[in-house]
């Protein structure tokens, strides 16, 4: 018998449950830079904290935006806060990320984004020509991505009290198919990125000043509603997961999604796109750039059967040129992430655990 979408939804429902059962703790007793770093201490943060205050079925798989239905219609809610540093940066600002990044949240969802608020607080002090800067370059993101900012909130406070100005925004978009999810993939599936990785943390990084290194480099944000539409409408049921790579980068997303999917996910070194640029960069840093944030890019597992044709869906838009298969899913072992080096070994890829890259977004 053919196995229905409603049973395979009760069984990523029952894994996610299995998953969480033994209870997440926070050992430290202060909050720590690596609490945002998107990696373990985030998630156990998330799972002890606020799961556990909050805990509702739409909240439990943990995805980037919640997906439910209102009168009549599919939709998908999310919201996101930015702190980058600094504010203006090659290749955009903390208002184009602010946009794009929960754009990007309700794409991955498998939703056409529709309307978003933005939220700003603001330190005494703060230049107004700035902040006309940032807002502009927000309406020019919003064009872009075809939604609308329609409503927001402003605060101030004392000088000194923050870091001039940070950026909250919340966004809904109509679903009209059903959404993908990470606890989604299975055994025979592909991996696929759509295009180099690591390039808006490496940027961020060499904008704030404090390394002497050069590198012609650029932030990749970008809004990628239209590239997920032409993918979906390739590929459609093909689809299994969808993510944005942003804190934590693709490696902590591949963690993501081999735990919630308990399958294995084996990546090739040698076919992850990275640039030369951020590949020499990131070893100075002596970082992996498969945990550096991206903002523009995306991770995407499909039906093995169809990665090929997955692959020129992703290549035929402009953000996804540079796409590639990187790896594929497998059983066993359950829960890991494991890459083929290019020296013929194999290694865990584990989520990250410090924060070797504060306030990139």
């Amino acid at each position: 018998m053919t196995e229905t979408r409603a049973t395979r939804e009760e069984q990523v429902l029952e894994r996610i449950d299995r998953a969480r059962r033994r209870k997440a703790r926070v050992r430290e007793e202060h909050i720590t830079m690596a609490h945002g770093a998107g990696g373990k201490a985030t998630q156990t943060l998330i799972e002890a904290v606020f799961l556990d205050a909050f805990r509702n079925p739409l909240l439990e798989p943990l995805e980037d935006g919640a997906v439910f239905g209102a009168g009549g219609a599919r939709l998908a809610f999310t919201t996101d806060s930015y702190v980058v540093s600094p504010l203006f940066f090659p290749g955009g600002d903390i208002g184009d990320l602010a946009v794009n990044g929960t754009v990007n949240d309700l794409a991955v969802c498998g939703a056409r984004p529709l309307y978003l608020s933005a939220a700003f607080v603001l330190e005494e002090g703060f230049p107004v020509d700035d902040l006309r800067r940032i807002s502009a370059s927000m309406a020019r993101a919003a064009a872009a991505a075809e939604v609308s900012i329609v409503t927001g909130d402003t605060k101030v406070v004392q000088r000194g009290k923050a870091d001039g100005c940070y950026v909250t925004t919340a966004g809904v978009g109509l679903l009209e198919r059903d959404a993908p999810g990470v606890a989604h993939a299975r055994p025979g599936d592909a991996v696929l990125v759509s295009g180099p990785v690591g390039e808006h943390g490496v940027t961020i990084m060499l904008a704030r000043g404090e390394l002497d290194i050069e590198a012609d480099l650029v932030s990749d944000t970008a809004p990628l509603n239209g590239l997920v539409a032409a993918l979906l409408a390739a590929e459609g049921e093909a689809v299994r997961c969808l993510r944005d790579a942003t804190r934590g980068g693709v490696a902590t997303i591949l963690n993501e999604i081999a735990r919630a999917s308990g399958v294995a996910v084996v990546v090739e070194e040698d076919a992850v796109p990275v640039r030369p640029a951020v590949r020499g960069a990131c070893e100075l840093l002596g970082i992996d750039p498969l945990y550096v944030a991206c903002e523009g890019r995306m991770v995407v597992v499909v039906d093995g059967e169809a990665a090929e044709s997955a692959l020129a869906a992703l290549r035929g838009h402009p953000l996804g040129e540079g796409a590639a298969i990187v790896g594929r899913v497998r059983d066993d072992p359950p829960g890991l992430v494991l890459l083929k080096t290019g020296f013929g070994g194999t290694r865990i890829i584990d989520v990250l655990v410090g924060d070797p890259l504060p306030r990139i977004c």
